[in-house]
């Protein structure tokens, strides 16, 4: 059984590969089947011909399932960047071609990337919440030499899969390594961890725990709980049973937050003086009111909050609201991510004067800085990963809302996992 298996994957990535080289070979096809693999263009690197009217941009993405918001969040970001920067830029218009992957399903992934860049014929591939979406696809962009910008998957590894992927959202070691060493100087010696097991849950752990013990700190229980579908009680009753000062957690944005801090209370854990850090995905601002007050007092490092008080993120969430409309309540990270993603291909298209041409768009995303909604950003031209503040926050009400209030900050935060 093992070996059909590896004889199907061997056939399905044959199947992926030989279509682009086909794309590249039959050059006096039909249109359709002139696309070569390099961006899916006659010319692989070359600039796209004048006449051509258009940008455009596939968000490959989660949009339906357990992680659907993060799609709508990514989609989100984009529309509020057009809707204050207007949806043309080197006088071509902006397209963009939207495809759900239903969850963190590669085969869907990879199979939504092949057509994005052969038959569709887009210039950059953006979106992928979710770490195997973004590996999978890797390979393909690599092929196509089409530059493959993530908005929020998180392993460190992914931008050393492809020469052409650039970060626009975070790591978990950025956001997860200063936990330790704010935990250590906050009184807080003993620690649980629990983290989704999947490569940014493995990533938070080793990097916090890596900070924390470095500084004195011990790590007495390390859970970690299915990607899909985790029931988080008999977890949290480990965790109590362990007595640590507190638990560090990293789960994914979306439902699991709400369940594990559910659980958390119901099992009384903070009533047995056991306090939560964690990265900011558990209390992500988007669902943070649904959680309610049971999140007052947790203490996030994260890279971007809804109560960032700057003239760029009034001006985001200004736009943000105008594009979505209130029904799609609250920004957050992945919108950000999403909407710096943007700010990069506008400059990228800016400075080619509209034409495209992959490793030109490669070597001016390895420059990019901005002044974001986040703070000030850039990209780290040798690992092709954002740099960027990580600010300590911790959840208050803010009037009547629930907040992510900033108490410190790291500056100029590299990747540490590279």
């Amino acid at each position: 059984m093992l070996h059909t298996a590896a004889l199907r994957a061997a056939a399905t990535a044959a199947a992926l590969f030989g279509a682009l080289a086909l794309m590249a070979c039959d050059k006096k096809s039909d249109p359709a089947n002139q696309a070569a693999a390099g961006n899916a263009r006659d010319k692989p690197g070359t600039d796209t011909p004048a006449s051509s009217p258009t940008i455009k941009i596939g968000l490959i993405a989660s949009f339906s399932g357990p992680f659907a918001d993060m799609g709508k969040q990514m989609q989100g970001g984009v529309k509020a960047y057009l809707q204050e920067h207007g949806e043309t830029v080197a006088g071509k218009k902006i397209e963009l071609l939207i495809r759900d992957t239903t969850g963190p399903v590669p085969e869907v992934a990879k199979r939504l990337a092949q057509e994005l860049v052969v038959r569709d014929k887009v210039d950059f591939l953006v979106g992928f919440g979710l770490t195997p979406e973004a590996l999978a696809v890797a390979p393909v962009a690599t092929e196509a030499k089409t530059p493959m910008i993530i908005m929020n998957a998180a392993t460190s590894i992914i931008t050393t899969k492809s020469p052409y992927i650039v970060r626009m959202s975070m790591t978990l070691p950025q956001v997860a390594s200063p936990m330790g060493d704010w935990a250590i100087k906050n009184g807080i010696k003993k620690v649980a961890t629990l983290v989704a097991d999947y490569g940014p849950g493995i990533d938070a752990e080793a990097a916090f725990k890596k900070t924390f013990t470095a500084a004195g700190g011990e790590v007495i229980e390390a859970i970690r709980v299915p990607l899909k579908n985790p029931e988080f009680s008999a977890f949290v009753q480990k965790i109590k049973d362990a007595h640590p000062d507190a638990v560090f957690v990293f789960v994914p944005a979306g439902e699991q937050p709400i369940a594990f801090m559910k659980s958390f209370h119901e099992r009384g854990l903070a009533e047995a003086g056991i306090k939560i850090i964690a990265t900011g995905d558990l209390t992500d601002d988007h669902t943070l009111q649904t959680i309610g007050d049971p999140a007052i007092g947790v203490v996030t490092t994260f890279h971007y909050s809804l109560a960032h008080d700057s003239p760029e993120n009034a001006a985001f969430l200004k736009a943000y609201l105008a594009a979505n409309g209130a029904e799609a309540g609250p920004a957050n990270f992945m919108s950000v991510a999403a909407y710096d993603g943007m700010a990069a291909i506008f400059d990228v298209e800016r400075k080619l004067n509209g034409a495209m041409d992959a490793d030109k768009a490669l070597a001016i995303l390895k420059g990019f800085t901005a002044q974001s909604p986040r703070g000030p950003i850039s990209i780290d031209p040798e690992t092709r990963d954002i740099v960027q503040t990580v600010y300590v926050r911790r959840v208050d009400k803010v009037g009547t809302e629930l907040r992510n209030v900033e108490l410190s900050q790291f500056a100029n935060v590299k990747d540490p996992g590279k």
